[in-house]
Protein backbone atom coordinates (compact mmCIF):
# COMPACT_ATOMS: atom_id res chain seq x y z
CA UNK A 1 0.00 0.00 0.00
CA UNK A 2 1.26 3.49 -0.83
CA UNK A 3 1.49 6.59 1.34
CA UNK A 4 -1.57 7.66 3.28
CA UNK A 5 -3.16 10.90 4.37
CA UNK A 6 -5.62 11.84 7.06
CA UNK A 7 -8.57 14.20 6.75
CA UNK A 8 -9.98 15.90 9.80
CA UNK A 9 -13.77 15.80 10.16
CA UNK A 10 -16.22 17.41 12.52
CA UNK A 11 -16.28 14.25 14.65
CA UNK A 12 -12.59 13.39 14.58
CA UNK A 13 -10.33 12.03 11.90
CA UNK A 14 -11.53 10.27 8.78
CA UNK A 15 -8.71 7.76 9.18
CA UNK A 16 -5.91 6.57 6.95
CA UNK A 17 -6.79 6.91 3.27
CA UNK A 18 -4.92 4.81 0.68
CA UNK A 19 -2.95 6.96 -1.76
CA UNK A 20 -4.44 5.41 -4.89
CA UNK A 21 -7.30 3.04 -4.00
CA UNK A 22 -10.61 4.85 -3.60
CA UNK A 23 -12.10 3.80 -0.28
CA UNK A 24 -15.91 3.82 0.05
CA UNK A 25 -16.85 5.52 3.30
CA UNK A 26 -19.99 6.85 4.96
CA UNK A 27 -21.03 9.88 6.97
CA UNK A 28 -24.46 10.79 8.28
CA UNK A 29 -25.48 14.34 7.36
CA UNK A 30 -28.88 15.76 8.36
CA UNK A 31 -29.95 12.27 9.36
CA UNK A 32 -29.16 10.63 5.99
CA UNK A 33 -26.26 8.34 5.25
CA UNK A 34 -23.97 9.71 2.54
CA UNK A 35 -21.52 7.41 0.75
CA UNK A 36 -18.33 8.78 -0.78
CA UNK A 37 -15.01 7.55 -2.13
CA UNK A 38 -11.79 9.15 -1.00
CA UNK A 39 -8.19 8.63 -2.05
CA UNK A 40 -4.84 10.39 -2.15
CA UNK A 41 -3.50 13.56 -0.59
CA UNK A 42 -2.84 17.11 -1.69
CA UNK A 43 -5.09 19.86 -3.09
CA UNK A 44 -8.69 18.57 -2.99
CA UNK A 45 -10.73 17.63 -6.06
CA UNK A 46 -14.44 16.75 -5.81
CA UNK A 47 -15.83 14.49 -8.56
CA UNK A 48 -19.62 14.76 -9.01
CA UNK A 49 -21.43 12.13 -11.07
CA UNK A 50 -24.56 12.47 -13.22
CA UNK A 51 -28.21 11.41 -12.80
CA UNK A 52 -28.66 7.77 -11.81
CA UNK A 53 -24.91 7.20 -11.71
CA UNK A 54 -22.61 6.91 -8.70
CA UNK A 55 -19.02 7.47 -7.66
CA UNK A 56 -18.07 4.19 -9.38
CA UNK A 57 -18.20 6.06 -12.70
CA UNK A 58 -14.85 7.68 -11.75
CA UNK A 59 -13.00 4.43 -11.03
CA UNK A 60 -10.89 4.66 -14.18
CA UNK A 61 -9.46 8.09 -13.25
CA UNK A 62 -9.34 8.21 -9.44
CA UNK A 63 -6.06 6.26 -9.00
CA UNK A 64 -4.11 8.55 -11.34
CA UNK A 65 -5.61 11.73 -9.87
CA UNK A 66 -4.90 10.51 -6.33
CA UNK A 67 -1.15 10.56 -6.96
CA UNK A 68 -1.12 14.34 -6.46
CA UNK A 69 -4.54 15.22 -5.05
CA UNK A 70 -7.03 14.41 -2.35
CA UNK A 71 -9.90 13.00 -4.42
CA UNK A 72 -13.43 12.96 -2.98
CA UNK A 73 -16.20 11.36 -5.07
CA UNK A 74 -19.61 11.35 -3.36
CA UNK A 75 -22.65 9.26 -4.16
CA UNK A 76 -25.21 12.05 -4.32
CA UNK A 77 -28.28 11.62 -2.13
CA UNK A 78 -30.67 9.23 -3.88
CA UNK A 79 -27.80 7.59 -5.78
CA UNK A 80 -25.37 4.72 -5.36
CA UNK A 81 -24.90 3.64 -1.75
CA UNK A 82 -26.28 6.86 -0.25
CA UNK A 83 -29.74 6.98 1.31
CA UNK A 84 -32.70 7.52 -1.02
CA UNK A 85 -35.34 9.42 0.96
CA UNK A 86 -38.35 11.30 -0.34
CA UNK A 87 -36.49 14.61 -0.39
CA UNK A 88 -35.46 17.69 -2.33
CA UNK A 89 -33.48 16.56 -5.39
CA UNK A 90 -33.00 19.96 -6.98
CA UNK A 91 -29.63 21.18 -8.26
CA UNK A 92 -29.43 23.73 -5.43
CA UNK A 93 -30.14 21.07 -2.80
CA UNK A 94 -27.36 18.90 -4.21
CA UNK A 95 -24.94 21.84 -4.10
CA UNK A 96 -25.84 22.29 -0.44
CA UNK A 97 -25.27 18.59 0.13
CA UNK A 98 -21.78 18.74 -1.38
CA UNK A 99 -20.95 21.75 0.80
CA UNK A 100 -22.18 19.97 3.93
CA UNK A 101 -20.22 16.79 3.18
CA UNK A 102 -17.06 18.84 2.64
CA UNK A 103 -17.79 20.64 5.90
CA UNK A 104 -18.05 17.33 7.75
CA UNK A 105 -14.76 16.20 6.19
CA UNK A 106 -13.02 19.48 7.06
CA UNK A 107 -12.34 20.49 3.46
CA UNK A 108 -12.86 24.27 3.16
CA UNK A 109 -12.14 24.72 -0.58
CA UNK A 110 -11.83 22.47 -3.62
CA UNK A 111 -11.79 22.15 -7.38
CA UNK A 112 -15.20 20.91 -8.54
CA UNK A 113 -15.40 18.40 -11.41
CA UNK A 114 -18.93 17.61 -12.57
CA UNK A 115 -20.27 15.29 -15.25
CA UNK A 116 -23.65 15.83 -16.94
CA UNK A 117 -26.14 16.64 -14.14
CA UNK A 118 -23.12 16.76 -11.85
CA UNK A 119 -21.79 19.61 -13.97
CA UNK A 120 -24.92 21.55 -13.14
CA UNK A 121 -24.38 20.78 -9.46
CA UNK A 122 -20.75 21.95 -9.70
CA UNK A 123 -21.80 25.18 -11.41
CA UNK A 124 -24.50 25.75 -8.79
CA UNK A 125 -21.96 25.11 -6.03
CA UNK A 126 -19.66 27.74 -7.53
CA UNK A 127 -22.59 30.17 -7.74
CA UNK A 128 -23.76 29.58 -4.17
CA UNK A 129 -20.32 29.19 -2.58
CA UNK A 130 -17.72 31.04 -4.71
CA UNK A 131 -15.44 31.44 -1.72
CA UNK A 132 -15.22 27.63 -1.46
CA UNK A 133 -14.60 27.00 -5.18
CA UNK A 134 -11.07 27.01 -6.59
CA UNK A 135 -11.78 25.86 -10.15
CA UNK A 136 -14.58 24.40 -12.27
CA UNK A 137 -14.41 21.43 -14.64
CA UNK A 138 -17.63 20.67 -16.53
CA UNK A 139 -17.93 17.45 -18.56
CA UNK A 140 -20.88 17.09 -20.95
CA UNK A 141 -22.69 19.34 -18.52
CA UNK A 142 -26.37 20.13 -18.35
CA UNK A 143 -27.62 23.71 -18.21
CA UNK A 144 -26.34 25.16 -21.49
CA UNK A 145 -29.56 24.85 -23.48
CA UNK A 146 -32.86 22.96 -23.63
CA UNK A 147 -31.73 20.17 -25.96
CA UNK A 148 -31.33 16.74 -24.38
CA UNK A 149 -31.73 13.14 -25.49
CA UNK A 150 -35.42 12.35 -26.25
CA UNK A 151 -35.22 9.28 -24.01
CA UNK A 152 -34.62 11.49 -20.98
CA UNK A 153 -37.57 13.67 -21.96
CA UNK A 154 -39.77 10.59 -22.05
CA UNK A 155 -38.45 9.41 -18.69
CA UNK A 156 -39.57 12.72 -17.14
CA UNK A 157 -43.20 12.08 -18.08
CA UNK A 158 -45.90 10.19 -16.13
CA UNK A 159 -45.47 6.44 -16.29
CA UNK A 160 -41.68 6.58 -16.22
CA UNK A 161 -41.49 4.24 -13.22
CA UNK A 162 -43.40 1.58 -15.14
CA UNK A 163 -41.05 1.97 -18.10
CA UNK A 164 -38.00 1.53 -15.86
CA UNK A 165 -39.56 -1.55 -14.29
CA UNK A 166 -40.24 -2.98 -17.74
CA UNK A 167 -36.61 -2.51 -18.79
CA UNK A 168 -35.60 -4.83 -15.98
CA UNK A 169 -37.74 -7.72 -17.22
CA UNK A 170 -35.49 -10.50 -18.59
CA UNK A 171 -37.05 -10.64 -22.05
CA UNK A 172 -37.18 -6.86 -22.47
CA UNK A 173 -33.62 -6.43 -21.24
CA UNK A 174 -32.37 -8.88 -23.90
CA UNK A 175 -34.21 -7.02 -26.65
CA UNK A 176 -32.87 -3.65 -25.54
CA UNK A 177 -29.38 -5.10 -25.33
CA UNK A 178 -29.65 -6.43 -28.87
CA UNK A 179 -30.79 -3.00 -30.09
CA UNK A 180 -27.82 -1.38 -28.38
CA UNK A 181 -25.41 -3.80 -30.05
CA UNK A 182 -26.95 -2.94 -33.40
CA UNK A 183 -26.55 0.79 -32.78
CA UNK A 184 -22.91 0.21 -31.82
CA UNK A 185 -22.29 -1.89 -34.93
CA UNK A 186 -23.75 0.87 -37.10
CA UNK A 187 -21.35 3.37 -35.53
CA UNK A 188 -24.07 5.72 -34.27
CA UNK A 189 -23.49 8.30 -31.54
CA UNK A 190 -26.34 6.79 -29.54
CA UNK A 191 -24.55 3.46 -29.77
CA UNK A 192 -21.59 5.02 -27.96
CA UNK A 193 -23.66 6.23 -25.02
CA UNK A 194 -26.35 3.54 -24.80
CA UNK A 195 -24.23 0.98 -22.89
CA UNK A 196 -23.47 3.50 -20.15
CA UNK A 197 -27.12 4.54 -19.99
CA UNK A 198 -28.17 0.89 -19.66
CA UNK A 199 -25.53 0.44 -16.98
CA UNK A 200 -27.15 3.26 -15.04
CA UNK A 201 -30.63 1.76 -15.40
CA UNK A 202 -29.32 -1.66 -14.34
CA UNK A 203 -27.81 -0.03 -11.24
CA UNK A 204 -31.27 1.06 -9.99
CA UNK A 205 -31.99 -1.99 -7.83
CA UNK A 206 -35.43 -1.23 -6.43
CA UNK A 207 -38.45 1.07 -6.54
CA UNK A 208 -36.89 3.50 -4.04
CA UNK A 209 -33.82 4.00 -6.23
CA UNK A 210 -35.93 4.38 -9.36
CA UNK A 211 -38.16 6.95 -7.64
CA UNK A 212 -35.10 8.99 -6.63
CA UNK A 213 -33.82 8.83 -10.21
CA UNK A 214 -37.11 10.11 -11.62
CA UNK A 215 -37.38 12.88 -9.00
CA UNK A 216 -33.87 14.07 -9.82
CA UNK A 217 -34.54 13.97 -13.56
CA UNK A 218 -37.81 15.89 -13.25
CA UNK A 219 -36.00 18.64 -11.34
CA UNK A 220 -34.03 19.48 -14.50
CA UNK A 221 -35.87 17.95 -17.50
CA UNK A 222 -39.46 17.90 -18.75
CA UNK A 223 -41.06 16.86 -22.04
CA UNK A 224 -39.66 19.99 -23.72
CA UNK A 225 -36.07 19.41 -22.62
CA UNK A 226 -33.82 20.90 -19.95
CA UNK A 227 -35.60 23.35 -17.68
CA UNK A 228 -32.58 24.62 -15.71
CA UNK A 229 -30.03 26.96 -17.26
CA UNK A 230 -26.65 28.20 -16.12
CA UNK A 231 -26.20 30.58 -19.06
CA UNK A 232 -27.76 33.56 -17.30
CA UNK A 233 -25.04 33.40 -14.60
CA UNK A 234 -22.06 32.24 -16.63
CA UNK A 235 -20.59 35.73 -16.56
CA UNK A 236 -19.91 35.11 -12.85
CA UNK A 237 -17.15 32.65 -13.82
CA UNK A 238 -14.94 35.59 -14.79
CA UNK A 239 -11.84 35.03 -12.67
CA UNK A 240 -12.81 31.40 -11.99
CA UNK A 241 -10.53 28.95 -13.88
CA UNK A 242 -12.95 26.83 -15.91
CA UNK A 243 -12.37 23.80 -18.13
CA UNK A 244 -15.09 22.40 -20.41
CA UNK A 245 -14.72 18.81 -21.66
CA UNK A 246 -17.10 17.29 -24.21
CA UNK A 247 -17.39 14.32 -26.52
CA UNK A 248 -18.01 15.38 -30.10
CA UNK A 249 -20.41 12.44 -30.51
CA UNK A 250 -22.36 13.08 -27.30
CA UNK A 251 -25.89 11.70 -27.84
CA UNK A 252 -27.19 12.90 -24.45
CA UNK A 253 -26.16 16.57 -24.31
CA UNK A 254 -25.16 17.87 -27.79
CA UNK A 255 -21.64 19.16 -28.33
CA UNK A 256 -23.19 22.44 -29.52
CA UNK A 257 -23.80 23.13 -25.82
CA UNK A 258 -20.04 23.02 -25.23
CA UNK A 259 -19.43 25.87 -27.65
CA UNK A 260 -22.36 27.84 -26.23
CA UNK A 261 -21.08 27.47 -22.67
CA UNK A 262 -17.51 28.28 -23.75
CA UNK A 263 -18.68 31.53 -25.35
CA UNK A 264 -20.69 32.47 -22.27
CA UNK A 265 -17.86 31.77 -19.80
CA UNK A 266 -15.11 34.40 -20.01
CA UNK A 267 -11.64 32.85 -20.09
CA UNK A 268 -12.85 29.24 -20.12
CA UNK A 269 -10.89 26.47 -21.83
CA UNK A 270 -12.68 23.98 -24.12
CA UNK A 271 -11.44 20.47 -24.95
CA UNK A 272 -13.32 18.20 -27.37
CA UNK A 273 -12.79 14.44 -27.51
CA UNK A 274 -13.50 13.68 -31.19
CA UNK A 275 -14.37 9.98 -30.81
CA UNK A 276 -16.14 10.18 -27.45
CA UNK A 277 -19.79 10.37 -26.50
CA UNK A 278 -21.26 11.52 -23.20
CA UNK A 279 -18.52 9.86 -21.11
CA UNK A 280 -15.16 11.12 -22.48
CA UNK A 281 -13.39 10.15 -19.25
CA UNK A 282 -14.46 6.54 -19.95
CA UNK A 283 -13.44 6.65 -23.62
CA UNK A 284 -9.94 7.98 -22.96
CA UNK A 285 -9.19 8.18 -19.23
CA UNK A 286 -5.48 8.81 -19.77
CA UNK A 287 -6.13 11.86 -21.94
CA UNK A 288 -8.74 13.11 -19.48
CA UNK A 289 -6.38 12.82 -16.52
CA UNK A 290 -3.61 14.53 -18.51
CA UNK A 291 -5.90 17.44 -19.41
CA UNK A 292 -7.10 17.82 -15.85
CA UNK A 293 -3.57 17.70 -14.44
CA UNK A 294 -2.40 20.29 -16.97
CA UNK A 295 -5.36 22.53 -16.15
CA UNK A 296 -4.74 22.25 -12.42
CA UNK A 297 -1.01 22.90 -12.82
CA UNK A 298 -1.37 25.87 -15.17
CA UNK A 299 -4.05 27.82 -13.26
CA UNK A 300 -4.16 29.53 -9.89
CA UNK A 301 -7.10 28.78 -7.57
CA UNK A 302 -9.78 31.46 -7.52
CA UNK A 303 -9.94 33.56 -4.38
CA UNK A 304 -13.29 35.27 -3.92
CA UNK A 305 -14.29 37.70 -1.20
CA UNK A 306 -17.88 38.86 -0.57
CA UNK A 307 -16.93 42.33 -1.79
CA UNK A 308 -15.47 41.01 -5.06
CA UNK A 309 -18.65 38.99 -5.63
CA UNK A 310 -20.82 42.03 -4.97
CA UNK A 311 -18.80 44.17 -7.38
CA UNK A 312 -19.01 41.52 -10.11
CA UNK A 313 -22.78 41.28 -9.72
CA UNK A 314 -23.15 45.04 -9.89
CA UNK A 315 -20.76 45.53 -12.82
CA UNK A 316 -22.09 42.76 -15.08
CA UNK A 317 -25.56 42.16 -13.74
CA UNK A 318 -27.15 41.61 -17.16
CA UNK A 319 -27.68 37.99 -18.20
CA UNK A 320 -25.47 37.16 -21.17
CA UNK A 321 -25.52 34.03 -23.25
CA UNK A 322 -29.05 33.11 -22.24
CA UNK A 323 -31.08 30.92 -24.55
CA UNK A 324 -33.42 32.97 -26.70
CA UNK A 325 -37.17 32.18 -26.97
CA UNK A 326 -36.56 31.00 -30.54
CA UNK A 327 -33.89 28.55 -29.37
CA UNK A 328 -36.19 27.29 -26.64
CA UNK A 329 -39.02 26.74 -29.12
CA UNK A 330 -36.67 24.76 -31.35
CA UNK A 331 -36.36 22.13 -28.64
CA UNK A 332 -40.08 21.41 -28.53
Amino acid sequence: MGPTTRVRTGGGRLGAVPQRDADLRYRTVHGYRRAFRVAGSGPPIVLIHGIGDSSTTWESVIPALARRHLVIAPDLLGHGRSDKPRADYSVAAYANGVRDLLGVLGVPRATLVGHSFGGGVAMQFAYQFPERTERLVLIGSGGAGPDVNPGLRLMSMPGAALALNALRLPGMRWQVGAAVEMLKALGTALGLDAPDMLRIVDALPDATARAAFIRTLRAVVDWRGQVVTMLDRCYLTRGMPTLLVWGRRDAIVPVAHAYRAHEAMPGSRLEIFPEAGHFPFHTDPARFVGLLEDFLGSTEPARWSPEQWRQLLRATGGATGAVSPAEERSAT
